[in-house]
């Protein structure tokens, strides 16, 4: 696999005599793909119909011709100002009532159908003109779906959408009654028209009529993102794509990547470090100038198999950024590092945002590859010195790796709707499993909770999965890897019910959850051999065989064969303890990986990376801060 590298370019920010001067520059630096056009509408069409494509003609022949391939945008994050007139109530709404109003970005409801046909529209007139133009190589659909709290809109066309699609999932008023249990606090409802969207209730909206709005409003992203996929589609063979964010979590990316060819996700580790790691403040000091060691990696392995194997990072932090709590430069190196972690987890091109700095608005001061006057920042330094290293490195190949980690966005959405403590969420309790995996030097694969076949895999952790089918039971039950369950695996139905028998009612596993508890974060409940459940506790009973228990005597986990169900959230020290014991039975081999140490395994290496911010040590040597270590197999 060829790997390349490139920048984000808005030439509607620039004079049109530099334009060739900076694609001149791009090529000299090393770069392939250039983005351009994701927030151009009001350039694009100034007024209603009065389109004008003359100058995005004109920036398009002058990168092309300048050897580079273009990733062009659809403008439908930013409708213009005369748009908002038009439609006046395409507006998103938030929990509390108020209109998003406009004067930034993502200000539009999915589920607006005027909107939709403007971005039809839009579309469609690009993709006419463009789609056969041989300097566009990839196309990406709209822009960060969900960022800033857009996924979800309580707005009159939402609401009217709502009642449509429970309509077509419930069939009659009479079976979502039951369904959500709405005999409870006399909520039974006579027609779908009587349900309102769960929000300015005076407690908490019935949990089944929230998850099923929060389902809803990810179909709404999903289907606004096909029709446009399937436009582009119908007019080009460039491949497709969407860049995801960092621990976005309010829409199935697995159900809009069904659509697209690549997926590529937006990389910020030191902007995500404060407010999505969840992270001690210890940690943050020790990362603030590198990231959490594990969150891109994550993301990676995440969006890979959103991508079905083909990725890409479309934005990755260039220098201090301008919407986080703190925002510090990195680490010198770590621009070099973060490229080459994600070609080490399968990437095909890394992307650096953005090509110049804007002295203006509202990213003014968020770095470029460029300073505002021109000068080279350091992020074209580091993306240079890659490029080179790119000509002679050998090249990367994924493998399958040998643990596999199931990741569930409808989980999210229940854990979210009922988390039954605060700072409890599903993202969590995931990530820290891939963490202490990660901690193993272990390399993992994440998977879709739709997978069935197994194969291959030595370990499959499933934590979480609130609702589980009866056939992902079966497939897990059947496979020959060792399978870690739990915590709430199973502990609701489809439409956030308690199911009886009682959970997880796992065919093969004989263990019941008797209650559960959620507990302070600084009341952690001891385990005999070392670590602790944290948070989040269930008291199990059956037959199978008790692996674990807590000081006080009570089981904490339970084992048949090779099913492990663990009650309750474990701390790093518990959690390396189950998958260090798996894996040693699997034939796995684990590394205790200390600091900011971690490694990936691609088919011909193994690549290390040092997210400290000292010299650390590897068994394949030493390795410098910020730096990168190469080991051949």
């Amino acid at each position: 696999m060829k790997r390349t590298l490139g920048t984000c370019y808005y030439p509607e920010h620039w004079p049109v005599e530099i334009w060739e001067a900076d694609a001149r520059r791009m090529k000299e630096t090393g770069l392939t793909w250039v983005r351009i056009g994701e927030f151009a509408w009001s350039r694009l069409e100034p007024l209603p119909g009065e389109l004008d494509f003359d100058w995005l003609d004109q920036a398009i022949e002058i990168l092309g011709q300048a050897g580079l391939k273009v990733v062009l945008g659809t403008p439908t994050a930013t409708p213009p100002r005369w748009m908002v007139e038009k439609h006046p109530d395409m507006l998103a709404v938030d929990a509390n009532g108020n209109p998003r109003k406009f004067g930034s970005r993502r200000h539009y409801c999915f589920s607006h159908g005027g909107y939709r046909q403007e971005s039809d529209r839009i579309v469609t007139l690009l993709a006419e003109r463009y789609g056969r133009n041989p300097h566009v190589g990839a196309w990406q659909t709209d822009n960060e779906y969900g960022c800033h709290d857009t996924t979800i809109s309580y707005s009159d066309a939402a609401r009217a959408a709502f009642r449509t699609w429970l309509m077509d999932r419930y069939g009659s008023i009479e079976a979502l009654n039951r369904a959500w249990g709405n005999v409870f606090w006399s909520m039974e409802y006579a027609s779908f028209e009587d349900i309102d969207l769960p929000n300015l209730t005076v407690t908490e909206a019935n949990p089944s009529h929230t998850l099923a709005f929060r389902r809803f409003s990810s179909d709404q992203v999903v289907s606004f993102n096909k029709r446009q996929a399937d436009i582009i589609r119908a007019r080009s063979d460039a491949p497709t794509s969407h860049n995801y964010m960092g621990r976005i979590t309010d829409f199935d990316h697995f159900k809009v990547g069904d659509d697209l060819d690549i997926a590529t996700w937006d990389s910020y580790p030191l902007g995500f470090l404060e407010d999505r790691v969840g992270a001690s403040d210890e940690h943050q000091r020790a990362y603030a100038r590198q990231g959490d060691p594990d969150f891109q990696a994550f993301h990676h392995d995440l969006y890979r198999s959103v991508g079905k194997g083909r990725w890409w990072v479309m934005e990755q932090q260039p220098g201090p950024v301008n919407w986080a709590p703190y925002n510090p430069a990195p680490l010198p190196g770590m621009m070099r590092l973060w490229a080459w972690e994600a070609y080490a987890h399968g990437a095909e091109a890394v992307c650096y945002f953005r090509w110049r700095q804007a002295p203006f608005a509202q990213e003014q001061m968020h770095a470029g590859m460029l300073r505002p006057d021109n000068a080279d920042a350091p992020a074209l330094l580091e993306a240079r010195k890659v490029a080179d290293e790119l000509v002679h490195a050998p090249e990367v190949s994924t493998l399958q790796a040998p643990i596999a980690l199931l990741f569930d966005y409808d989980a999210d959405f229940a854990w979210a709707t009922q988390p039954h403590g605060a700072g409890l969420s599903y993202f969590q309790a995931v990530f820290d499993t891939y963490k202490a995996l990660r901690k193993l030097g272990l390399s993992i694969d994440i998977l879709r909770s739709e997978t069935r076949d197994f194969s291959g895999y030595k370990v499959v952790a499933a934590p979480g999965l609130i609702y589980m089918s009866q056939d992902l039971k079966a497939a897990l039950a059947e496979t020959n890897a060792h399978v870690v369950l739990g915590p709430r695996t199973a502990a609701r139905n489809a439409d956030m019910v308690i199911p009886v028998p009682l959970p997880p009612d796992f065919p093969g596993l004989d263990v019941t959850v008797s209650r559960v508890e959620s507990v302070r974060p600084d009341m952690p409940m001891a385990l005999k051999g070392g670590g602790s459940l944290v948070g989040y506790r269930e008291e199990l009973e059956g037959a199978a065989d008790v692996v674990w228990e807590l000081e006080d005597g009570q089981p904490a986990a339970y084992r048949t064969g090779n099913l492990t169900y663990l009650g309750g959230l474990g701390d790093e020290t518990a959690l390396k303890r189950v998958y260090s014991d798996l894996c040693k039975q699997a034939g796995v081999t684990t590394m205790e990986l200390s600091g900011g140490v971690r490694c990936r395994d691609t088919a011909t290496q193994r690549i290390w990376v040092n997210y400290g911010s000292e010299v650390a040590a590897t068994p394949a040597g030493t390795i410098e801060a910020a730096g990168v270590l190469f080991e051949q197999k």
